[in-house]
């Protein structure tokens, strides 16, 4: 008697449900795929048969497809949550070294300052340049952000000022035979201050002013101010000279260079003096008063990393207590030819095979990569609603299979009862 279709039935039925539980079993696992039960027929064919007429013997599992579609994103507040919305894995690196890609975005900082999954696997991505943003190599290392250590000091190589100065201004010296007489203007009238940074990151006051000469248009510029106590007494030269066009647009003087003394600030063992570009290109020389929009430098003191925020991009941008935001890498995605041809290793891994194919490498939004979403994890893509439906349809082929192995046995029992 043919008991086989029924007990390679029963086989698939409790296969399938195994596959429906493990689904329902991670319907809120954060990146997690659901798969899918595949089954074809056996057939047992004859030798010499004509074909058509041979009967089956059964069922058995081809294989279970996962299916990577898109799960919702639910918004965390983490900061380090990353969600893909679109194409794309995760790259990370196991702690034996190995490459496995996962969806799941929950990622932590270790205590050196690697990003990581909940398994200690290490987020791979881009080093980018932290003063121009660029990425700065095509191959991907795992991000590492200065927690243990500060970012050190970076010492000041431009200032930028942006300002106005008063068209109406009479000659700095002043015109005592005027009448009536014409006093002289002070240096401090139209100047502004800021900090520079040495390579010790030891902030350096500057200060710039700007006088008006006996010549139309035209400023000399200062960095000091005459110092009639001294011994003998010092006179001031200008750094350089601003001459602007009947328009108030500037023609001349920019950029010009500074030498900052750091021994002023910094008495233990400085560093030498350094010079710095002035960068006056927005001057303006307009009838309102003396204004200055911007005053900006390029230099810092170290900092320690405070905050972390992440790009639509994957660039990874940096806070530090020094007040500087800097890009510190660029998250990776990995995309393959065949997605289904990845192998499950558990912790919401994947690891690619012949079947797969080798990944694909590119940044978030590049060809057709998807989106990240900060603050936001993905869910799992499994339907409830739908398991549960074909948990039911598994449990009656599951009952079905059984009838067909008790009307066998009862056949076999009839024959062997007869007489």
């Amino acid at each position: 008697m043919a008991f086989q279709q029924g007990l390679s039935g029963l086989s698939a039925a409790s296969k399938s449900l195994d596959v429906i539980g493990h689904n329902i079993a991670n319907s809120n696992t954060t990146g997690f795929k659901a798969s899918r039960a595949e089954f074809s027929e056996m057939i047992a064919t004859a030798v010499g048969s004509a074909g058509g007429n041979d009967a089956g013997i059964g069922v058995t599992l081809d294989t279970v497809a996962q299916q990577f579609t898109q799960g919702n994103i639910s918004i965390t507040g983490n900061t380090l949550d990353v969600a893909i919305n679109g194409n794309g894995f995760f790259q990370v690196r196991q702690p034996d070294g190995s490459m496995a890609y996962t969806r799941a975005g929950n990622f932590k900082l270790d205590d050196q300052g690697n990003m990581i999954t909940n398994g200690a696997a290490q987020l791979m991505g881009y080093p980018v340049d932290p003063l121009t943003g660029e990425r700065s190599s095509i191959s991907v290392i795992p991000l590492v952000f200065p927690t243990g250590a500060p970012i050190p000091a970076r010492q000041t190589g431009e200032v930028t000022v942006a300002m106005n100065l008063d068209a109406r201004a009479t000659d700095a010296a002043g015109d005592p035979a005027a009448t009536p007489p014409v006093s002289a203007t002070p240096r401090t009238t139209y100047g502004t201050s800021l900090n520079v940074y040495d390579s010790q990151g030891v902030a350096v006051p500057v200060s710039l002013y700007f006088q008006k000469t006996g010549t139309a248009n035209t400023w000399d510029v200062y960095d000091r101010l005459d110092d009639p106590t001294a011994s003998p007494p010092v006179v001031a030269t200008p750094v350089g000279q601003l001459v602007f066009n009947g328009a108030g647009v500037l023609q001349s003087g920019s950029p010009l260079t500074l030498t900052v003394d750091p021994s002023k600030t910094n008495p233990n063992n400085p560093p030498a003096a350094f010079a710095v570009t002035l960068d006056l290109s927005a001057a303006t020389q307009f009838g309102t008063k003396f204004a200055v929009s911007d005053l900006t430098q390029d230099g810092y003191t170290a900092g320690q990393l405070t905050g972390i925020t992440i790009g639509s991009d994957g660039t990874l941008m940096t806070q530090y207590s020094n007040g500087v935001s800097r890009p510190e890498g660029q998250i990776a995605l990995a995309s393959f030819r065949n997605a289904q041809g990845l192998e499950d290793v558990g912790n919401n891994l994947w690891v690619e095979t012949s079947s797969s194919g080798q990944p694909v490498l590119g940044a978030p939004l590049d060809g057709n990569f998807g989106t990240l979403r900060a603050g936001a994890l993905e869910d799992s893509n499994v339907d409830l609603t739908a398991e549960l439906v074909n948990m039911m349809t598994a449990q009656r082929a599951y009952q079905a299979n059984a009838q067909t192995i008790k009307t066998q046995d009862q056949v076999l029992a009839t024959l062997v009862n007869l007489r």
